[in-house]
């Protein structure tokens, strides 16, 4: 399970960056409380998929929910603007892949997994008020 990462950014600058192996269940409240106590959140930007349904449908109702109360813009992007676009695991050889703008899923033999990493400097331009999560693939 690749580790939970949030970054707090200053004039669209990475200046301080929080990671955490546990479940997103566990890792979001601690580190949010932290960053909320330390810091004037002006927005809440995230990479509302593809990915882990779980993770997504849990990161996307705890900040839509901190959006809510605390009246804090909720943005999203898809997940391949923190990867640079590469496959991301989805089931078995399964990856989602993302060509001419469209995400569809593709069997890929590759155990190599591609991390997703915060950017050093944010565009919000790429960032949409539309943070519903994406959920790619339907249920089973």
């Amino acid at each position: 399970m690749p580790p939970l990462q949030i970054g707090v950014y200053e004039e669209n600058r990475l200046i301080k960056s929080f990671i955490s192996k546990d479940k997103t269940s566990e890792a979001l409240p601690s580190l949010f409380e932290k960053i909320l106590e330390d810091y004037d959140v002006k927005s809440i930007i995230y990479a509302k998929g593809p990915g882990s349904f779980m993770a997504i449908k849990i990161a996307y109702i705890f900040l839509k929910s901190i959006s809510i109360v605390k009246n804090i813009p909720l943005l999203g992007a898809d997940s391949f603007i923190f990867n640079q676009n590469n496959p991301i695991k989805a089931l078995g050889n399964l990856h989602f892949i993302k060509e001419n703008g469209i995400i569809r899923t593709q069997k890929i033999k590759s155990n190599k997994e591609s991390s997703l990493k915060l950017p050093q400097f944010l565009d919000k331009k790429i960032f949409s008020l539309d943070s519903k999560p994406l959920y790619i693939l339907p249920a089973v």
